[in-house]
């Protein structure tokens, strides 16, 4: 190049780091005067395939990490999970992992659909994926949010490529979150049950030990995965909020501060991440429009003495409620006792 010269120079940091330097040469010829240096840096992103999801290069290292995640559509009444993940991003921040590579392998767009937005004066399509991200706020222990969906196809894939993800990241725990219907009346405190693999969750303030499921019969694939995390050593623990059957809101405020309240517990978050005044202002829009329906009052009053029959403040006050529920007609006695049974299996 007489008197110049071309140094490339390659480097791991952030990505694939390149760092290009141009010498020309002052004052001499080929073999005397002074080189000088002009340089420049271009970083080269490169992504890692685990499984079926590709991550942005280098992965983070995080000391044992616990997993939040939510499955959409299953569990996930009331987008009670699905409004906790965003809460969590809003209040701590976040930085995207990775997520599926290809996730029409999984995913049926005619069931799930792409949405199309505008920003900043552009069409943007937005393809439904399951998306991995750190909490960048809260570090002890570092906490990741996967946001999974049930997957319509290659099913067992999508599974083992989870577990992949679990596997590499050297995850400690796996808590899945969410929301379902139950026999419970909106003026009374949100329930909400806890199991740590398997077995129910007791000695955390805020939760309800129920007993151990026996149900038989259709299930979601994806609890094959909690069959496969005690085999890698990953803890597998379950939260879910038991919503009002009979409001099926399409955003259940208050579940979404309810379950926060438990996370907050948990992980001794901040008091304030919970927002109970909207969960409070939607159940009492919920109160007025019960007034004047005679049939939901009636309604009302009796899940709030089957609930009261099966959450007792002292064991005086279970043989009262108890006798209160037997007074109930027994037609609504079957039906609270089916949806108690029902509503208790959800798998």
């Amino acid at each position: 190049m007489g008197n110049h010269q071309l140094i490339v120079k390659r480097e791991r940091a952030e990505g694939v780091r390149y760092v290009v330097s141009i010498r020309r040469k002052q004052n001499g010829g080929c073999d005397q005067g002074t080189w000088v240096a002009n340089s420049g840096v271009f970083w080269h992103h490169s992504a890692m395939k685990i499984g079926a999801f590709e991550f942005n290069e280098p992965i983070p290292h995080l000391e044992e990490p616990h997993v939040i995640a939510m499955l959409y559509p299953w569990l996930d009444a009331g987008s009670v999970g699905t409004l906790t993940l965003r809460r969590l991003e809003r209040y701590f921040g976040s930085q995207e992992l990775g997520r599926l590579e290809k996730p029409g392998a999984f995913f049926d767009f005619t069931r799930y659909r792409p949405t199309t937005r505008f920003r900043n004066g552009q069409r943007v399509q937005r393809v439904p994926n399951t998306r991995v991200s750190q909490l960048t706020g809260h570090t002890d222990p570092p906490i990741v949010l996967m946001q999974v969906r049930e997957p319509h196809a290659n099913a067992e894939d999508y599974i083992a490529s989870i577990l992949e993800v679990l596997k590499a990241l050297q995850v400690k725990r796996y808590s899945r979150i969410g929301a379902m219907y139950d026999a419970a009346p909106h003026t009374r405190p949100l329930q909400v049950t806890g199991t740590l693999n398997g077995e129910p969750m007791t000695g955390l303030r805020g939760l309800v030990s129920r007993r151990r499921s026996n149900y038989e019969g259709p299930t979601s694939i994806m609890n094959l995965l909690s069959q496969e995390l005690p085999k890698i050593g990953v803890e597998d623990v379950s939260f879910m909020v038991r919503l009002p059957q009979y409001a099926q809101l399409e955003h259940d405020y208050a579940g979404t501060a309810r379950l926060l309240e438990i996370l907050a517990t948990v992980y001794s978050m901040p008091a304030d991440l919970p927002q109970t005044e909207a969960g409070r202002k939607q159940y009492a829009e919920l109160d007025s429009e019960i007034k004047n329906n005679p049939a939901a009052q009636e309604l009302v009053k009796r899940l709030e003495s089957y609930y009261d029959s099966r959450h007792p403040n002292s064991a005086e006050e279970r043989s009262a409620e108890e006798e209160a529920a037997s007074d109930l007609p027994a037609d609504i006695q079957s039906f609270l006792a089916d949806m108690s049974q029902r509503l208790d299996n959800p798998n």
